[in-house]
């Protein structure tokens, strides 16, 4: 890595905090995420749950912290002295300006193979199809007996035993001992497998034992006992570990439980549900039943009221017959009786609708006298208006005026003449009389 630097008069004064600052940046950019080998040694667990400790080797040393949200998954506790392989990233602690590695994963020393060992293997049969989902095989509901493989000496066992007892005592169990840890462990466990199908005397088989380390559960993760478990014709149910725990086993397998006793819980029903949903089948059945009876009493009862006697029966139907008699005697009466009616209308329709040919000419007479008298009333009535209205326009005629000797004086442009202030000396008037008229020049003007 190369750096440069500014010449002493154009460098700028740092801070302690910015000094730290650009450091950290410097290494987190530098060196991504790595593998570091060594030894703990002062290891400190504080309250807040966050781990402080340093790693060393025969050289060196480098403190480490690991924050609660990281640890609070190991399922094994780190101790002073132990040889381990930190997942981590280097930096540094601004505060102090000390190096550090924050670790976000921790395990001990040798586990890396082991855990390259399980990623190949993983791939490969998962390559092969001995995880295909196609090739499981269903469990039965009600196993009529059911094969433990684990060793014998073990919490494990116990574990599986008294549930299965506590869910079903009387469901018979044939154990297959198998040691489940240390060398030859595997060819063991694939050989207590071969056997259990050889024998056919178990309808499941649970393949369990308890927590541990990788190391102490690699026996499930060789390929023998996942070939064992691929070739079985009985179906297996995995309890192995805990609940975090993963083993190549329980991808093969045909089901998986997180523990041993969830393994027996899998394959063994429980006595008591098994009781309680019979008696309420039986229940249900019980109600079922009495319903069904009585609806079939109930159409009994229907049945029998309407079964009856063929002498009744010809009685009713006579009485019905007679009852349909009398109503079409009725209805034809009815009828008769509305057309009765409707006749004797058209009768009087017909009485009222004749002419009165004396009494019409009458009347017209009657009319054509009205007519005349109203006529000749009007006219007069109409004349003596007309005598009105011209004597009116007699007396408003200004053609008499003018005979009495007025005349009518005109402005040049036609307007009739009220005042001197009109007209000027000099201008042009016309002078209109009862008989003729005549055009004159303004000489003079006053009041």
């Amino acid at each position: 890595m190369n750096f440069s630097f500014p010449s002493i008069s154009s460098q700028p004064v740092l801070s302690v905090t910015e000094l730290n600052r650009s450091a950290r940046e410097i290494l987190e950019h530098a060196l991504p995420l790595l593998w570091v080998c060594g030894e703990i040694s002062n290891l400190k667990q504080y309250p807040s749950g966050h781990w402080y400790f340093s790693l060393k080797d025969a050289n060196a040393q480098v403190r480490c912290v690991m924050f609660r949200h990281k640890n609070q998954y190991l399922n094994w506790q780190p101790k002073d002295g132990m040889q381990v392989e930190v997942h981590a990233l280097a930096t540094l602690y601004e505060a102090r300006g000390e190096f550090q590695l924050t670790v976000e994963n921790i395990r001990r020393a040798g586990l890396g193979l082991l855990y390259e060992a399980f990623e190949r293997l993983k791939v490969k049969l998962e390559q092969a199809g001995l995880f295909d989902p196609a090739h499981k095989k269903i469990l039965p509901a009600f196993p009529k007996q059911i094969g433990i493989i684990t060793s014998l000496n073990t919490a494990a066992l116990h574990d599986v035993l008294t549930t299965l007892h506590r869910r079903m005592p009387l469901l018979p169990v044939i154990i297959y001992p198998a040691p489940v840890q240390g060398e030859g462990a595997a060819a063991k466990i694939a050989a207590a497998i071969q056997l259990a199908m050889k024998r056919v005397e178990c309808d499941v088989l649970i393949l369990c034992r308890g927590g541990g380390s990788i190391e102490d559960l690699w026996a499930f993760n060789e390929e023998t006992v996942a070939q064992a478990i691929y070739a079985c014709s009985i179906p297996i149910v995995t309890g192995i570990g805990h609940e975090t725990d993963f083993t190549i086993a329980d991808f093969v397998a045909d089901a998986r439980a997180p523990t041993p006793t969830g393994a027996a819980q899998i394959v063994s029903p429980n006595t008591q549900e098994i009781s309680n949903h019979l008696y309420h089948l039986g229940h249900r059945m019980q109600h079922g039943m009495q319903r069904r009876i009585e609806r079939r009493m109930q159409m009994i009862d229907l049945l029998s009221h309407r079964l009856l006697h063929p002498g009744e029966r010809i009685i009713n139907q006579m009485k019905h017959l007679q009852h349909l008699q009398e109503r079409l005697a009725n209805t034809w009466l009815r009828h008769t009786d509305v057309f009765r009616w409707q006749l004797n209308a058209f009768s009087r329709r017909l009485h009222n609708s004749t002419p009165n040919i004396p009494f019409l000419l009458k009347q017209q007479y009657d009319w054509a006298l009205r007519l005349r008298r109203v006529i000749t009333y009007r006219i007069e009535a109409l004349e003596n208006n007309l005598q009105h209205q011209q004597a009116h326009l007699v007396h408003l005629n200004p053609q008499s005026v003018l005979a009495r000797g007025y005349s009518i004086s005109y402005t040049a442009d036609g307007h009739i003449l009220h005042d001197s202030q009109q007209i000027h000396p000099g201008d042009d008037i016309r002078v209109t009389f009862a008989q003729g008229w005549a055009q004159a020049s303004v000489t003079e003007t006053g009041k």
